[in-house]
């Protein structure tokens, strides 16, 4: 599995533990944006990041903006993308078992960093619940951004 990461200013503390973590999993993983540059908006990692899962260049992202929520509304707005915002451990692992969640999206500024790395673990140790009611739901979700050209 591989992993793409981004953050705009808010989050760019929390990368390099999370790339950590994640290395401890086993995962690969790499920073496509690091929040770092003069002007950037949580928007361009947003894109990034969820273009490069999209285009199968990734398996999965995370994206860390101060609440998560504006990162996941960019990140939805890319075709075949199931971002989701996650503040807590089960949050974490049902939108992978359930929604099968392809970005996971964190808030450094309502979060602690130790929290928001037992949600990372959560959520990369969680598997889809393949075939049944979750599949045809989000069967049903993808079938809808089709629809309306998405």
């Amino acid at each position: 599995m591989k992993v793409v990461l981004g953050c705009d200013k808010a989050g760019t503390e929390w990368l390099p533990a999370i790339c950590e973590k994640l290395t401890a999993m086993g995962i690969e993983n790499e920073i496509l944006y690091d929040g770092t540059a003069d002007g950037c908006d949580y928007t361009d990692a947003a894109f990034l990041v969820a273009e490069t899962v999209s285009a199968g260049k990734a398996d999965k992202g995370i994206l860390v903006c101060g609440t998560g929520i504006g990162m996941s509304m960019a990140a939805n707005k890319v075709r075949g993308i199931r971002a989701s915002v996650c503040s807590d451990c089960y949050s974490a692992k049902m939108t992978v078992v359930h929604n099968n969640s392809n970005v996971l999206c964190m808030g450094a500024r309502v979060l602690g960093i130790e929290l928001g790395l037992k949600i990372v673990e959560e959520y990369f140790s969680a598997e889809f619940e393949a075939g049944g009611r979750h599949e045809r739901r989000v069967n049903a979700i993808m079938a809808k951004e089709n629809e309306r050209g998405l």
